[in-house]
């Protein structure tokens, strides 16, 4: 984005919210960075954020959403208002959970985790509630779209020296191709969460909310290249706060969880790689702060880490256990390296 669509589009977020809450803006701010949609404004002695997205057909669909499913649950923030292509909800806080959750002691952290995953799990109880399952878009649900996410395994391959022929693409590609079963806010990284002036954590960004089987929000949790918190103690967490009246018994649930993490985990590994190599590793707080994609040799590491041990879970991505391993050890390495330079 030019500084000047910058300008031009908090110039009109401005007038907008002034026109909308017959308030003067006091203060103006990008929490996500300039080029990203939302702003927090300071107006009338509270704090908002106003979004406009580049399609005004999805900020229409998610204020329904967030709408649809504030009658039901506080884990998310609250819609005030559309004018326009412009959404104003509630401030759910300045704390991410991306930024916070590693500053905590290894207890705290799983308290944290816990919550995330049981906010979700109220989220998608919340939308059982509504009918948000009768207009919202079923995705992932072609064909094309399933090749692609199972074909994350030709980059993996390439890292790592090739595919074992014992693992079975077709019926991996059965596995998760998966018509819509009940509401999924999508792309659930620890960058989307917040935790409130009260103290609770919520989620936010129903940009492209969907309905699938449900277990996709986890997986986009747990493999957060930057998320802490290693996958044993997610699945403990998992178990813990599942929620059964999602209608899946919770060995399937978590049967199918392994899957669709394991390529997952592929897919942000490809990402981390393909990033790295286009603009250089970073520094974790950079990562962190920007809400960026996690190119730095010990998020790469973390994130081969956690498809190994998902992708042993099944007898159907065993198979690529191997591969991520021998990742893991790749990044590993890179990670030594640079350490010894800095020490040098």
């Amino acid at each position: 984005m030019t500084e000047d669509a910058k300008t031009t589009t908090r110039e009109h977020i401005v007038s907008t919210a002034e026109t909308f809450f017959g308030r003067p803006v006091e203060d103006v701010t990008a929490p996500g960075g300039e080029s990203r949609s939302s702003f927090r404004l300071r107006i009338g002695g509270r704090s908002v954020i106003a979004t406009l997205r580049p399609n005004f057909r999805r900020t229409h669909l998610e204020a329904h959403v967030l709408q649809s499913l504030n009658a039901h649950c506080d884990d998310l923030p609250v819609c005030l208002g559309v004018v326009g292509e412009v959404m104003f909800q509630s401030d759910v806080g300045a704390r991410r959970l991306n930024t916070l959750i590693p500053t905590l002691d290894s207890t705290r952290q799983l308290d944290l985790a816990a919550e995330a995953v049981a906010a979700l799990f109220r989220i998608h109880a919340a939308a059982r509630k509504t009918d948000l399952h009768e207009i919202m878009p079923h995705l992932g649900a072609t064909d094309a779209w399933v090749e692609n996410f199972i074909g994350g395994i030709d980059q993996l391959q390439e890292l790592t020296g090739g595919i074992p022929d014992s693992f079975d693409r077709n019926a991996a590609c059965a596995a998760v191709a998966i018509t819509g079963h009940q509401f999924v806010k999508w792309d659930c990284r620890s960058g989307n969460a917040a935790m409130g002036d009260d103290d609770r954590l919520r989620w936010f960004d129903f940009e492209y909310a969907g309905m699938r089987h449900g277990a996709e929000d986890f997986a986009w949790l747990i493999g957060d290249e930057a998320w802490p918190i290693a996958p044993d103690q997610m699945v403990d967490v998992m178990i813990d706060s599942f929620d059964a009246s999602c209608g899946i018994p919770l060995e399937d649930y978590m049967h199918y969880l392994a899957i669709y993490t394991t390529f997952h985990a592929i897919q942000r590994l490809n990402l981390v790689t393909r990033e790295a190599g286009r603009r250089g590793w970073a520094s974790k707080h950079h990562i962190r702060k920007y809400d960026d994609a996690g190119r730095n040799p010990a998020f790469a590491e973390h994130i081969a880490e956690v498809g190994a041990y998902f992708s042993d879970q099944t007898t159907l991505t065993a198979p690529l256990t191997q591969n991520f391993i021998t990742a893991r050890d790749g990044f590993a390495e890179i990670l030594a390296e640079r350490l010894e330079k800095r020490s040098a």
